[in-house]
């Protein structure tokens, strides 16, 4: 059995000895651990897996740790191995990031299950029955959003979701979702934010002349496009490349930068602190 652990607390002396001693104590074996300290905040954040040779209550494991984590007043989680995500995913009329992650999915590359894709439009209903899985239409305008989020949070909750990945779903997505899953949607976004950011965001880089375009996927919140950055990469452009270039160019970066996002998010890599994250590798 694995177990993953996610702590950060203010920086002190001692914690890291603790911890490992207490997994060493009953029987577990300590085989990863990554740490950071942000310096200026004085906060310390640490990522440890540990294996055990036998299955482990994890109530008491939970209640006899928690007594460690007061003493050095931790924000912590902890996962098993045995847990498989449940991912949903959103997605409008765009289909290239859809078929990437389901194509990751499918190969078993990403360690989930995915119990529907959800979408505003119904044009992309035929990848669903590809891949057998299910897709629900919910129309959204302004007259019916509301209502649409209610629908939408029913299919989430039947279901047990325990994030969301906005594949290209070009609807913001309001408080009500966002207050069920913090930290745990996961958007792409067609520029390197937080420039070019807004609609048509190639053409406005295209028109200033730069010479990388990129890709950034962060968690959502209420402020549009400004959510913990999670994963970010560019390509190179040149006065020779069309704004069709940029786009073609843009839609590859779209999709290597949100698989590496979810998988990530995936494997508790990531950790969200002050609107920012810590990333281990």
């Amino acid at each position: 059995m694995k177990l993953i652990i996610l702590i950060h607390c203010p920086d002190q002396p001692g914690i890291i000895h603790s911890t490992t001693g207490f997994i060493a104590n009953i029987g577990g074996n300590v085989v990863y651990l990554d740490q950071h300290v942000d310096k200026q905040a004085e906060v310390f954040f640490m990522r440890l897996e540990c294996e055990f040779q036998k299955e482990l209550d994890l109530s008491i494991f939970k209640d006899n740790f928690a007594q460690i984590a007061s003493q050095y007043t931790m924000q912590w989680n902890v996962y098993t191995d045995t847990e498989k995500p449940k991912m949903a995913l959103f997605v409008s009329k765009y289909n290239h990031c859809l078929y990437d992650l389901l194509s990751r999915y499918q190969s078993g590359e990403l360690w989930v299950d995915i119990p529907f894709i959800l979408s505003n439009h119904s044009v992309l209903e035929y990848i669903g029955k590809q891949f057998q899985i299910p897709y629900y239409h919910i129309p959204v305008t302004k007259e019916t959003k509301e209502e649409a989020e209610i629908e939408q949070l029913r299919y989430l909750m039947e279901h047990k979701v325990d994030f969301i990945v906005l594949a290209r779903y070009m609807q913001i997505v309001s408080a009500k979702i966002i207050d069920q899953f913090p930290n745990r949607i996961i958007n792409i976004h067609h520029s390197f934010l937080p420039a070019f950011a807004g609609a048509k965001p190639y053409h406005a880089a295209f028109n200033r002349g730069v010479k990388i375009i990129g890709a950034t996927s962060h968690y959502v919140t209420e402020e549009l496009d400004a959510g913990p950055i999670i994963e970010q990469d560019v390509a190179t452009v040149s006065h020779t490349h069309s704004v069709k270039d940029f786009i073609a160019k843009g839609r590859d970066l779209e999709k290597i930068v949100l698989a590496r996002a979810v998988k990530l998010h995936l494997t508790r890599k990531t950790m969200v602190y002050n609107n920012k994250t810590v990333v281990f590798s």
